[in-house]
């Protein structure tokens, strides 16, 4: 069975450097690969807080779409296309990407995660299929926004292998990958490198700051308070990342939540250890023997570990075996794109 009108709408850039969007550029190449004829098709960039011309341009391009459509819409934009699903989900068979849900982000104010909740429960609910990266997502939309498992396939980020850090930085270098925003906890991780500062140690945050340009202002000047503009370096958003997983020793992220976390998966498959927060789906991501996972935005906790990691030599050669060991098991894109396929077959017959 095949499926002759497929549509992938995805807002703002989809070169935009993301764990969210790089799972979008990179499924869209493999699902092509897999010979699907997927059109792409790039949605409002205010989404999900979008207007209401973008919300009529969005209406008349579903309108323009053939009968029996198979849409497949990534979250950012689908959370907020509640009314939209509902007029046309008769007619077109949509396919919900969920990263994670709108509502668990960091910092939002109690009208605005309300909102947000009710407009993505009521959206998914016109959803033929959707697609999750992770089983901890599954259960959160089964719980919290009454989607049927039986409605629901996991579709894990895949990851490319590479060769291995070789983690013997003198001083140790650490790395932090994410954006600049409140969820990623750049705030807890600093304040616990102000504990560890007589300890030898270097630290890169790469990551854009204009998601949340206030915010990474007061990050700039959180290291500026605290003495640390000599360790730790802004590097900004990059595409190619290669260079700096081989030249680290440990890898770090705080997140207070995360869908799945893709960079923990892409420090793995460098063999990196990691220290990360027991939190959303990471715990699945990283084993114990690959990392250390601390109590999430516990400052004292995210210390205890910098400091086991970075003064112990044995520790950080054994959870570097783990990572190796961990690195092997992870999916491939190959994977990824055929598992999106058979979902996406299910919805054009929904």
């Amino acid at each position: 069975m095949s499926i002759h009108n497929i549509f992938f709408a995805v807002p703002g850039d989809i070169n935009t450097l993301t764990g969210g969007y790089a799972y979008d550029r990179r499924l869209l190449a493999e699902l092509r690969r897999l010979t699907l004829p997927i059109q792409y098709h790039g949605l409002a960039g205010s989404f999900p807080y979008a207007n209401d011309t973008a919300l009529a341009d969005t209406d008349s391009w579903l309108s323009s779409l053939p009968d029996h459509s198979t849409v497949l819409v990534d979250g950012l934009a689908y959370a907020a296309m509640d009314a939209l699903a509902t007029k046309h989900g008769k007619r077109l068979h949509f396919c919900a990407l969920c990263h994670h849900p709108l509502s668990l982000e960091t910092g939002l104010k109690p009208e605005i995660r309300d909102k947000l909740q009710q407009s993505e429960k009521r959206a998914l609910a016109a959803a033929a299929e959707v697609i999750v990266t992770s089983a901890r997502t599954k259960q959160i939309l089964t719980e919290q926004f009454a989607v049927p498992k039986s409605r629901i396939t996991v579709a894990l980020p895949g990851t490319d292998r590479h060769d291995y850090a070789r983690c013997k930085g003198e001083p140790l270098q650490l790395l932090c990958v994410a954006t600049l925003t409140p969820r990623k906890a750049h705030h807890i991780l600093i304040q616990a490198l102000s504990q560890v500062q007589h300890l030898p140690w270097q630290a890169v945050f790469i990551g854009g700051d204009n998601f949340d340009p206030d915010w990474a202002a007061q990050l700039r000047q959180q290291v500026q308070d605290l003495g640390l503009a000599e360790r730790i370096t802004f590097a900004g958003a990059k595409s190619n990342l290669h260079a700096d997983y081989l030249y680290a020793d440990i890898f770090v992220l705080p997140s207070l939540f995360e869908g799945y976390g893709m960079v923990f998966a892409e420090a793995l498959s460098y063999g990196l250890p990691i220290i990360a927060a027991r939190a959303g789906a990471v715990p699945d991501v990283v084993p114990a023997s690959a990392g250390l996972l601390v109590e999430p935005g516990s400052v004292e906790s995210l210390s205890v570990a910098l400091q086991s990691l970075l003064s112990n030599g044995d520790l950080r050669r054994s959870l570097q075996l783990g990572a190796q060991a961990a690195a092997l098991k992870l999916p491939a894109w190959e994977q990824t794109a055929l598992t999106v396929h058979k979902a996406l077959l299910r919805a054009s017959t929904w």
